[in-house]
């Protein structure tokens, strides 16, 4: 059974997602006023999946993510957030968080992303994932590039490029007219690389890169 810790400053919203969760047969095994709380928690009961607030008093979501994934390397994070312009995205994703999701996801979608994440999967919501690509590009870009970036090769910044900018992996093959076998290679050579979990994280790191 997947185990789940919630931290969540707000009482109604933690027992509403404990409700959710529980319905659903998982187990939430603590919850936690505050990001202290929240690592605490985590350090103890060493639960498959955080579901993490960003915005608490005390030790917020970001710092609480940073050290629950630098000791709990097998901890998935998402991050929950009631905006989805939230400045803080780009920083949980980079804080180790494996997804980032709106607290008006539907029950279902909740469920589902608690599971993806226990399995490994990478879980964004779509409206979070179109918001950080369209900010980026009214952005100027400031190029720095993350560690490993000098070893991919040119198809594989010609892939990260497109990753940055919301292509598919399908949509990848067709405009490079390779095989979807391809880009999976290059796609997982490039997580590789650059120690990526997701595509969230290739989308920032190809900002950071200034590819995108």
């Amino acid at each position: 059974m997947t185990r789940v810790v919630i931290v969540d400053d707000q009482d109604l919203v933690r027992q509403g997602l404990r409700l959710i969760l529980e319905l659903a047969g998982l187990e939430v095994v603590a919850e936690a006023r505050d990001g202290a709380e929240g690592v605490a928690a985590v350090a103890r009961h060493r639960p498959d999946v955080v579901l993490m607030d960003l915005r608490m008093p005390g030790m917020d979501g970001i710092e609480a993510t940073r050290r629950i994934t630098a000791a709990q390397a097998e901890t998935r994070v998402i991050a929950l957030t009631t905006f989805d312009v939230d400045e803080h995205v780009v920083e949980v994703l980079r804080a180790g968080a494996v997804g980032f999701l709106l607290k008006d996801v539907t029950s279902d979608r909740l469920v589902d992303a608690v599971r993806r994440a226990a399995a490994g999967e990478p879980v964004v919501a779509s409206a979070v994932l179109a918001r950080m690509m369209a900010n980026f590009a009214s952005r100027p870009p400031v190029a720095t590039p993350p560690p490993g970036f000098s070893e991919l090769s040119e198809r594989e910044l010609e892939v990260l490029a497109m990753i940055g900018s919301g292509r598919s992996n399908a949509e990848i093959a067709a405009d490079l007219v390779i095989s979807m076998a391809t880009v999976k290679t290059h796609v997982r050579h490039i997580f590789a690389k650059l120690d990526l979990r997701d595509r969230a994280q290739a989308v920032v790191a190809a900002r950071d890169a200034g590819l995108s």
